[in-house]
């Protein structure tokens, strides 16, 4: 295919409710929409790259200065693209995952597209629903937590995760634990933590959680390794896992036994699937973590949450968890799973009339 034109589009997503982590509190999402044009189809993507370099270097206004300047220019050079050659492409420029990952899941969609083929199906998925489970931000108070965690658990979510950070840890688990029973339960800190905290976060042991994730510095999987030894509570990493060869080091280093893939994170779908593939053949469980990815992310997500090594739950919520009105048609819950996309790529497009509504800016570079 050869790229005739890119669309970069930011539009403003308010959130039913604020989500507080330990990166801070969103009451609104930024989000960056990437629209590939070619002869034969257009691609859809979403960037997951934040307003601000808080979950990682990349942020919203970074991701279309080095668009701008570097990547569409490279890319449209070229007579030809498919999905593989941007990865190839874009190779010599360091880092930007996440927005390589939008390029060339735009890329992909449009190539799917143009084939009519499903992106569940290129990917190698293997069921048609997958279960799905909630994360749940930093509240004010334990009684306000336990009032969400019971709505979650009422719409169906069969899996329930809470974030942590120091002051906000043991309390609130047990406090869950205790009133929700046996449940599905799992924190996650967001890297919140030192080694120095090893004797507090061995407190959660008790609580027979599926896992803490990213307890430690994104950087450091030496001390993850060291933690994991003081710890009955599996360890998962995010944060950590850029790549299938970071995958490939935790794992010789024992620094995880559960890895959470998403895909912004790791530079895209086709990554993605190498980490799973590499994992499942380690028999270390993945699951597929969110970003609070509108109806365009979220599709691409549950495809990918489809194949056989995604053992666990992932935070592939329903669209009303974080949105009153998503961008496409909307993803429901139903006996705790989502339905796979069936149509050609990503599966879902943009409901105009919405689309329009919520744009707060267009760029189009040819």
């Amino acid at each position: 295919m050869k790229i005739t034109g890119v669309e970069l589009r930011r539009v403003a997503m308010p959130l039913v409710a604020p989500f507080r982590t330990s990166f801070g509190t969103e009451y609104e999402r930024d989000v960056l929409l990437v629209r590939v044009v070619t002869p034969e189809a257009e691609g859809w993507a979403e960037c997951v790259a934040m307003e601000q370099p808080l979950y990682s270097s990349e942020y919203a206004d970074g991701v279309t200065d080095v668009y701008r300047r570097f990547m569409i220019p490279w890319l449209m050079a070229l007579p030809s693209i498919d999905a593989y050659g941007v990865a190839r492409t874009l190779g010599p420029i360091k880092g930007h995952r996440m927005a390589k990952a939008a390029l060339e899941t735009a890329v992909l969609d449009a190539q799917l597209r143009a084939a009519g083929e499903p992106l569940a199906r290129f990917l190698g998925a293997s069921r048609e629903r997958v279960p799905c489970g909630v994360s749940v931000g930093i509240m004010d108070s334990i009684p306000q937590l336990l009032e969400a965690v019971d709505a979650y658990l009422a719409a169906g979510y069969v899996r329930i995760k809470l974030k942590i950070e120091p002051g906000w840890d043991v309390d609130p688990v047990r406090a869950v634990r205790e009133r929700f029973g046996d449940i599905l339960l799992q924190v996650d800190a967001n890297a919140a933590y030192s080694l120095a905290d090893a004797p507090q976060l061995a407190r959660l042991d008790e609580f027979g959680l599926l896992l803490i994730e990213q307890p430690l510095a994104d950087d450091d999987l030496v001390q993850h390794a060291e933690l994991a030894k003081r710890l009955k509570t599996p360890l998962c990493l995010d944060e950590s896992i850029e790549s299938a060869a970071h995958a490939a080091a935790a794992i010789s280093l024992r620094a995880c036994s559960i890895v959470n893939i998403k895909p912004g994170r790791v530079g895209g779908y086709l990554e993605a699937r190498r980490i799973h593939d590499l994992c499942r053949a380690h028999g270390v469980a993945v699951w597929c973590g969110g970003m609070l990815e509108t109806g365009i992310g979220r599709a691409a997500n549950v495809a990918l949450a489809a194949l056989p090594g995604f053992t666990l739950p992932g935070d592939t919520s329903a669209s009303r968890r974080y949105y009153a009105t998503d961008l496409t048609a909307p993803f429901v819950l139903r006996d705790g799973q989502l339905d796979v996309p069936t149509g050609p790529g990503i599966g879902v497009d943009p409901i105009p009339d919405v689309l329009d509504a919520i744009t707060t800016s267009i760029e189009w570079i040819k």
